[in-house]
């Protein structure tokens, strides 16, 4: 859980910093459809689940530029950038049709991520509940997947003047458009260190990503 303080009067967004966490708290979520159909080839081809690799570039997007891995702690009033964000992804119980918190550290290598990602989900099912943790775990970003439904448009709300900065990401099932699979994915940013550019910019960087994991 290493950081480092950012001087906000150096901070590049210095501006944008002051007005969207003193006159205007709000958040930016955006829904668009990425090209997954050569990550679903790859998870065909390598007998490995989709959800997983999909779970392993976007952690590689986010923890590749810090505007996604920006913090703040309320005691001390300060603005904080992570060396590495990690996912809380959900495990779903068709028994309870509730979901499970599971905690995987990032690893920049693929088959190590994999393996703990795939240990972590196993170990979850069999502790059950919610079990959400978000004190032991600061560094971490909601990401949640939506098997059930390839949907047009998805909105995330904060409290008004909660100063909430990590990510929160979702994606839904792909559907074949014009002989290509296209998956709707969600995007939600605190507009304080995120504007549309930086939040369009993840899709962008999730489909490169894919390109590299699959190449």
């Amino acid at each position: 859980m290493n950081y480092r303080v950012v001087d906000k009067e150096k901070y590049y967004r210095k501006g944008v910093y002051r007005h969207f966490t003193e006159d205007c708290k709000c958040s930016v979520s955006m829904t668009a459809r990425i090209d997954v159909t050569d990550l679903a080839a790859f998870s065909k081809r390598t007998g490995t689940k989709f959800y997983l690799n999909f779970l392993y570039i976007l952690c590689r997007a986010l923890n590749s530029r810090e505007d996604y891995r920006m913090g703040y702690l309320w005691k001390s009033d300060e603005l904080i950038v992570w060396d590495s964000i990690n996912p809380i992804q959900y495990v779903f119980s068709p028994d309870t049709e509730t979901c499970t918190p599971v905690y995987t550290e990032f690893c920049d290598n693929y088959a190590e991520f994999y393996k703990n990602a795939l240990a972590d989900i196993e170990k979850a099912k069999l502790s059950g509940g919610y079990g959400l943790d978000a004190e032991n775990h600061p560094n971490w970003f909601d990401a949640s997947y939506i098997p059930w439904l390839s949907y047009d448009s998805m909105n995330i709300e904060l409290p008004d003047g909660y100063l909430y900065f990590a990510p929160i990401v979702n994606w839904g099932k792909y559907r074949e458009e014009n002989g290509r699979l296209m998956m709707p994915v969600t995007v939600r940013l605190n507009h304080a260190v995120a504007d549309g550019f930086l939040t369009a910019n993840v899709f962008r960087l999730l489909e490169r990503e894919a390109g590299l994991l699959c190449r």
